[in-house]
């Protein structure tokens, strides 16, 4: 009906009021239609990108909430670099629609132990992306504000020298970082993507979109034309990255261990802010990941209680391989040190799936091991969010003997706790109360 794909288009506005507005009207909608949102499968995607950083389909929030539930995910999270923008207006969406879900953020960091081994950030030592999982709010304390500045202020740095030196190369095609780039964003986050997709339109503002366009980018990127998937699609700005911002192109810059803060500064900001610090892996194939057990001690040292995987780099459908053989020794580590596994894929490039094939020969195995630790960063969030007392805090401490039981308990309540009854939760008082009373209520 094209009133709900109006308002499904509305979803995406950078306007906040006409966000909160539009996924009113399509839950009131549907409602007042008969239209049935379908039963929850054993499906979840935790690692949705919205346009709080990148989001290739421009996909806010309340969008990725409203679709996870139209296509039936028992549960979803999103994820964000550098920013917790989008974290209460996710938990909002989900709650309206009955859909379980998480928030979290993605940032890169300096692993003074690894410092001379590739881990999941291609071609630079010691530098590895990371997450924290599960944040309550996005409204954080002074001291976590001021952690959260840092990391815009190293991005925007980091992004105006980029644009600086590309600029160069790149010339008359020439971006203002204000007016070109921020203005793709609606709060002010832009990442290398965006840049790609403001060069692509600022060189068509240049020549058109003809001749000139195509010999420009032949010449510059020295590709063949008919390669370059004019004017600006996602060919084109994948080899603009690859060609101008990545190692050996000439705005790229290799980091060093002042680049970005330590794993270990960066897990007490997650921890103080509520979170889950969460390491992220990889496909098992680099210097560092190839001593995973050596990583997960000293990860887990500075405060990492859980991992993150993206399944479609971990195999190749049909295929036994190294990236396979890799995926269940990481997997089996984690079971063994009790680690939950958060998955997804990330929606910042065109061609992934919305959701893993959780019954595809290759993931099946660990179907049961990602559905758990979807429950677990449910229930943790919740439970932090209400009562703070989520998988990290003093109260989890003192009332399990052993991460095992923790993660059963945490498993059971997000399994079992419908969205709405979450707010039943502030029935119980101060700290005295026990498991029991928690599941209590979630049953």
């Amino acid at each position: 009906m094209k009133m709900f794909r109006d308002l499904e288009a509305k979803l995406d506005s950078f306007e906040k009021s006409e966000r909160v507005n539009a996924i009113n009207a399509l839950i009131q909608g549907t409602g007042d239609a008969g239209i049935k949102m379908p039963e929850p499968k054993p499906t979840v995607n935790l690692h949705c990108h919205t346009f709080f950083s990148y989001n290739c389909y421009d996909y806010s929030p309340s969008k990725l909430a409203w679709l996870a539930r139209q296509k039936g995910l028992t549960a979803a999270g999103i994820v964000d670099f550098d920013v917790l923008d989008g974290v209460d207006e996710f938990h909002r969406a989900c709650f309206m629609l009955g859909l379980k879900g998480f928030a979290g953020l993605e940032t890169r960091v300096f692993v003074p132990e690894f410092s001379d081994k590739v881990i999941n950030s291609p071609g630079e030592p010691g530098i590895a992306y990371h997450m924290g999982v599960g944040f309550p709010t996005g409204d954080v304390d002074t001291e976590c504000a001021v952690f959260l500045d840092k990391l815009r202020t190293i991005a925007r740095e980091r992004n105006e020298s980029l644009i600086g030196r590309v600029n160069d190369y790149l010339s008359p095609v020439t971006l203002d970082y204000e007016a070109d780039v921020l203005s793709l964003t609606p709060n002010g986050n832009a990442t290398e993507r965006h840049i790609c997709l403001a060069y692509a339109k600022k060189a068509e503002e240049v020549f058109g979109n003809g001749e000139e366009l195509a010999d420009f980018w032949a010449e510059k990127l020295q590709m063949d034309r008919k390669e370059l998937d004019l004017p600006d699609g996602v060919g084109l700005q994948g080899a603009i990255r690859a060609k101008t911002m990545k190692k050996g192109g000439v705005g790229y810059v290799q980091p060093d261990g002042g680049s970005y803060p330590t794993l270990r500064e960066t897990n007490r900001f997650i921890l103080d802010a509520g979170g889950i610090p969460t390491m992220t892996w990889l496909n098992g194939l680099t210097d560092g990941e190839q001593l995973i057990e050596e990583m997960l001690d000293v990860y887990m040292a500075a405060g990492v209680a859980a991992i993150n995987i993206i399944p479609d780099r971990n195999f190749t459908p049909g295929v036994v391989d190294e990236k396979l053989e890799k995926l269940h020794e990481v997997i089996g580590l984690a079971k063994k040190k009790g680690l939950p596994v958060f998955v997804g894929t990330e929606m910042n490039s065109p061609g992934q799936k919305f959701c893993d094939d959780f019954e595809s020969d290759e993931l099946a195995p660990f179907e049961d091991t990602f559905m758990q630790g979807a429950y677990i960063g449910y229930a943790h969030s919740v439970l932090q969010r209400y009562l703070g007392v989520g998988y990290l805090s003093e109260w989890a401490d003192e009332n399990f003997d052993s991460v095992f039981d923790k993660n059963a308990f945490f498993a059971e309540v997000g399994r079992k706790l419908p969205v709405e009854r979450q707010p039943r939760l502030t029935d119980l008082s101060g700290n005295d109360f026990e498991p029991g009373d928690i599941m209590n209520l979630a049953e």
